[in-house]
């Protein structure tokens, strides 16, 4: 890392410090962040498992259906089911996060299909084509990123070279500790054909993280635990 990429990551770090410092205020009764205020807001707007939200203890039922002076029957948007939409959003998703837990078991790689691997060696896009080439935008490498993951380095190794293919939250926990911007995410998203959902917790939370470029570990760290999400593989001071 040359000395301009140093001052700069020097200078994001003590920004976001700065910036978390100044917007600490009262919320829910408690001293929080206004960030974590943020999320439940954009995590009511966004969210949109219709079944998980319909079963919230207070979670009142929207009128759906409507009939029209001719006597039509129409149906509203199925985004009236979400949370922003309550008469207290608050309460039902503090409802809601009472009975969270992280429910995704997963690993943080996958193997090839049969000859997956061999055809990749044709394809002009591939993660572990793009990958080092997205991380120097970033001063960072496929070593120094390593890590910062809390992955095995054997298995990172295999996940660099191609011979093994990277989960989803693998690719959240890249985006995340190397600070990426959403297009260069995007890429490594399509090119391992994962998306993100708004039926799924996770990703809305990994979505607000992202688009709010909230990389100061305390911050990012507040806000997973805000949601009980432990299924990203980012690698902690013990």
């Amino acid at each position: 890392m040359g000395a301009g990429g140093a001052f700069r990551r020097f200078f994001s770090e003590w920004a976001a410090k700065y910036f978390a410092f100044f917007r600490a205020k009262c919320y829910n009764g408690h001293m929080e962040y206004s960030y974590l205020r943020e999320l439940d807001e954009f995590f009511c707007a966004q969210f949109a498992d219709y079944t998980r939200i319909a079963a919230i203890p207070g979670y009142r039922m929207p009128e759906m259906l409507t009939v029209g002076a001719d006597g039509n029957i129409t149906r509203k948007d199925s985004r009236q089911m979400r949370l922003a939409y309550q008469p207290d959003p608050r309460a039902v998703l503090e409802n809601f996060k009472a009975g969270l837990e992280d429910t995704h078991f997963t690993f943080s790689f996958s193997y090839p299909r049969p000859f997956e691997a061999f055809k990749d060696r044709f394809r002009k896009y591939t993660f572990a084509k793009l990958l080092p080439a997205i991380l120097k935008k970033y001063d960072e490498t496929p070593e120094s990123a390593g890590k910062k993951l809390d992955i095995e380095p054997v298995v990172w190794k295999g996940i660099v070279k191609g011979r093994l293919y990277p989960e989803k939250c693998t690719l959240m926990a890249i985006a995340l500790v190397c600070r990426m911007q959403t297009p260069d995410v995007n890429a490594l998203f399509s090119v391992c054909g994962f998306t993100l959902s708004g039926e799924n917790v996770r990703d809305v939370v990994f979505e607000y993280l992202l688009m709010q470029k909230i990389f100061n570990e305390e911050m990012r760290d507040n806000c997973l635990a805000e949601y009980k999400i432990d299924s990203i593989p980012i690698r902690r001071a013990r």
